[in-house]
């Protein structure tokens, strides 16, 4: 028999303001320096440094996404986006990890009962959480809790970590299920040998016939959380959103200022492809796609926001236009970097700042969230073509022709 966790629905809760905003962005940007100059000793060791992740723990980065009810920062999506992008711009591994631990960590305060919170939250502490909640292990209900096993890949951030969130499926009872526990109940496996975002480590881990209590195990597709207020309404899947869509206006706009570096440089130099109008027309293309880009961005959240501070859910039209930003924020991006590489020529082969930017891009933009099976769903509900259908992360469920179900 499936047991129900306590959900409250928060219909009277509001978007909090994210009061720590700006004092946090001028406390980010005294790192900037700092963040840049570890990058290329993160890719070396395959994680931040030590002094790296102490930087964001000092200036209280992590806490961006955790309810203000327990000790974070809770800011609005437009607030994240904007910490993110700043971060990601001085690296984008860092960026990417810092928005891995900081989404689940927010999460899963939000999402489990207060037990669970009293735990992982204690005296204005915070835990670490990382994971994967795209593909599913195995869940066996027993008493007072589950029995889970699987391997899950893709685990960003997880040699930061202190917990782990995974995805699981309890066949039985028909119930998809987030379970949370202890980073030393996992196997990891140190597999991260990619040609990009190096520094994440990514890593595959797994658990078998592993205990999890009911205090740590809510249901994937919630939109009422136990913590925090009209954020985390929102659910997993635009959560992730917001991070991935600052993650890549940071790394994007990085790129196109190392290329504007680059063109000084060469300017005036014999038979430099830099002062050719070709190269002219081309960098102002890219500057209107990444402008363009964050503009959409920006509006689309504004109207998200007004919503959830109104007390309702998302509309599917504003569920759709997320995820189609997203989608387009990330190949702006990418046709960027495309057109970086073009002009930046030889200066790309040899390592550095440029070649790794450029790595890290084409393995971020890569992301399942992105991909264009996205794309088509949100053409087709926009097109009229998918009447009645609803979103199930990054999946656009429709109803049975025959039974409307």
């Amino acid at each position: 028999m499936t047991t129900a966790i306590k959900t409250n629905t928060y219909e009277d809760v509001r978007l909090n303001e994210g009061a720590e905003f700006a004092a946090l962005m001028d406390r980010i940007e005294t790192f900037i320096p700092l963040i840049k100059e570890n990058a290329e000793k993160n890719e070396e060791i395959g994680k931040l440094t030590d002094e790296t992740v102490a930087a964001l723990h000092e200036v209280g980065a992590f806490r961006i996404g955790v309810p203000e009810a327990l000790g974070g920062y809770e800011l609005t999506p437009r607030q994240t986006i904007q910490v993110l992008e700043k971060v990601s711009y001085a690296d984008p591994s860092t960026g990417w990890v810092l928005m891995a631990l900081q989404m689940i960590t927010g999460t899963t305060g939000a999402y489990l009962p207060p037990e669970a919170q009293d735990e992982l939250f204690a005296d204005g502490n915070y835990p670490l959480i990382a994971g994967q909640g795209t593909r599913s292990g195995k869940a066996m209900r027993v008493e007072g809790g589950y029995r889970v096993s699987g391997r899950w890949s893709f685990g960003s951030g997880m040699l930061h970590a202190t917990h782990v969130h995974s995805a699981a499926y309890d066949a039985e009872n028909d119930r998809p299920i987030v379970v949370t526990f202890p980073k030393d109940q996992a196997e990891l496996y140190f597999n991260w040998d990619v040609m990009g975002l190096r520094a994440t480590g990514s890593i595959d881990y797994s658990c078998e016939d592993l205990f999890v209590p009911d205090t740590y195990v809510y249901e994937p597709t919630t939109t009422a959380p136990l913590a925090g207020g009209a954020l985390y309404r929102l659910g997993l899947a635009n959560m992730s959103g917001i991070c991935h869509t600052g993650w890549a206006l940071g790394v994007g706009r990085r790129l196109l200022d190392e290329m504007k570096d680059l063109a000084q440089k060469k300017h005036g130099s014999s038979g430099t492809s830099v002062d050719t109008d070709h190269f002219h027309a081309e960098y102002a293309r890219a500057e209107a796609r990444m402008r363009s880009a964050r503009a959409w961005v920006m509006d689309v959240w504004a109207d998200n926001e007004a919503t959830l501070d109104a007390g309702e859910l998302l509309s599917m039209e504003q569920e759709t236009l997320t995820r189609l930003m997203l989608n387009n924020t990330t190949w702006a991006v990418h046709e960027v970097g495309e057109i970086v590489h073009y002009w930046s020529a030889t200066a790309m082969a040899r390592r550095g700042d440029l070649q790794r930017l450029f790595r890290d891009l084409n393995v971020g933009t890569g992301h399942v969230t992105s991909g264009p099976v996205v794309l088509q769903a949100c053409g087709k509900y926009l097109a009229g073509l998918a009447p009645g259908a609803f979103w199930a992360f990054i999946k656009l469920i429709e109803p049975d022709k025959e039974t409307g179900k």
